[in-house]
């Protein structure tokens, strides 16, 4: 008896002692952050002690805010072993970026730095470093972007999907010749291709790619892209207006004759959206060498210019794995000569491989990042933070009716001015029913 006594005693002290070992293995750690300006060569020196560092566990959802000190650098302590989301940004007003730089501007200046899906593991003692690079800000901003589509039986599926464009500016802005693309990068699969270190194509490695440029911080690469027609100021928006611009500008509520003859109805017109009222819409029925679907009608709306397209309609991603640009050439480029070149590909790509049109990110007015809803699903970003710093998406994933939608900022006058931080994440919220020329 008192040896089983004695293997039970024993029995209960390694329990005991797995249990303390188990706790030992998930211990908080200290996460020490530093940031910094990405200003080297400027001459100047910009304050950090207003710069705000936010971490996001990605599994739980947690955040924590805190300032920086005046040397840029902040402890998170006792944080949790994990996925994080690591943002930084600060606004410096028009008059003291003015005063510190000599560079005259009447808009605030942000900056913004981020350090996506960062695992910190048990035991970790080093140093995220951050360096804070100027965003664009610009008088046009992509307002709100409906990709997700509505129920698949009950819904409109994916036709009534819709991109918005918002003149932000206090100024009447012409939407002649404005372009937005819809921007590819790796998302998952076999590894193929050339990759960086982020997980995002390495797109220096693209056959026939210049060696004297930077591929992947100077530019972003196109699967589908459109263009606004006019003469130069056929198309006037006021300010605190937007352009609509729809896959099909009918109303999805109400039943309608496809091009195949059929009618087409939606069970519940709640889920969709009435879009006859959009500005512009797109037509693949004249298109060389396009099946477009029957949905594709061409209403009286007028039709933007398809200048590269991808399957048989705008088509944006439900998933939410591709981004936007919105952008404007100048006088010196032929939009269609742009630079075209093949996904960098480990092996030579076929003749006929799809190739992507390289757009130089000087031209770039607005950046959106989208994501898949959850976070086992997100996929490297395609944007630097110079463009966008976060990302959005709409929580309940695709074919749920929702759209991301900017926030508004502040209004004046009775004009709404929507906010335009560089950052997605802190920028856009949601819509639970996409809603074109809505607010949040």
């Amino acid at each position: 008896m008192k040896q089983f006594f004695y293997f039970l005693l024993l029995f209960g002290i390694t329990l005991t002692a797995c249990k303390k070992d188990k706790t030992t293995d998930i211990q908080p750690v200290d996460l020490n952050i530093k940031v910094s300006y990405d200003i080297q060569t400027s001459g100047y020196t910009l304050p950090l002690n207003n710069v705000v560092v936010k971490i996001t566990n990605v599994n739980t959802g947690s955040v924590q805010s805190v300032k920086v000190n005046d040397k840029g650098e902040i402890i998170f302590t006792n944080t949790p072993a994990g996925i994080y989301d690591i943002d930084a940004n600060v606004t410096i007003d028009a008059a003291n970026y003015s005063q510190i730089t000599g560079v005259q501007t009447t808009s605030p200046v942000t900056f913004n730095a981020s350090a996506k899906n960062t695992p910190i593991t048990v035991g970790f003692t080093g140093s995220i470093n951050l360096k804070l690079v100027a965003g664009k800000t610009a008088d046009w901003v992509i307002k709100q972007i409906y990709y997700a589509g509505s129920d698949t039986k009950n819904g409109a599926l994916y036709r009534d999907q819709f991109i918005e464009f918002y003149n932000n500016s206090d100024k009447v802005l012409y939407a002649d010749s404005l372009c937005f693309a819809d921007i590819t990068g790796f998302l998952s699969g076999p590894n193929n291709y050339n990759l960086l270190p982020s997980g995002q194509y390495d797109w220096s490695k693209s056959v026939g790619m210049p060696s004297n440029i930077d591929a992947n911080n100077d530019y972003v690469y196109s699967r589908a892209l459109f263009m606004i027609p006019g003469t130069g100021k056929q198309y006037p928006i006021q300010p605190g207006a937007s352009i609509v611009i729809a896959q099909n500008a009918i109303n999805h509520k109400a039943p309608f004759t496809g091009t195949d003859g059929k009618a087409v109805t939606v069970i519940d017109p709640s889920l969709t959206v009435d879009l006859s009222g959009a500005n512009f819409e797109t037509y693949y029925g004249n298109l060389p060498g396009v099946n477009p679907l029957s949905s594709d009608v061409d209403t009286q709306v007028p039709n933007v210019e398809v200048i590269q397209y991808f399957g048989r309609d705008m088509i944006f991603d439900t998933n939410g794995r591709y981004s936007f640009v919105l952008f404007k050439v100048d006088g010196t480029v032929n939009l269609k000569t742009l630079a075209q070149y093949n996904l960098p590909t480990k092996a030579t790509p076929a003749a006929n491989a799809t190739k992507t049109i390289q757009i130089p990110i000087k031209f770039v007015l607005d950046a959106v990042e989208i994501q898949p809803n959850t976070a086992d699903e997100r996929i490297a970003k395609k944007f630097t933070p110079a463009l966008d710093a976060g990302f959005t998406f709409v929580p309940l994933g695709g074919y749920k009716s929702q759209s991301v939608i900017r926030k508004t900022d502040k209004t004046i006058n009775g004009r709404i001015i929507l906010k335009d931080t560089n950052n997605s994440t802190e920028d856009f919220d949601y819509l639970n029913i996409a809603n074109p020329r809505g607010f949040k």
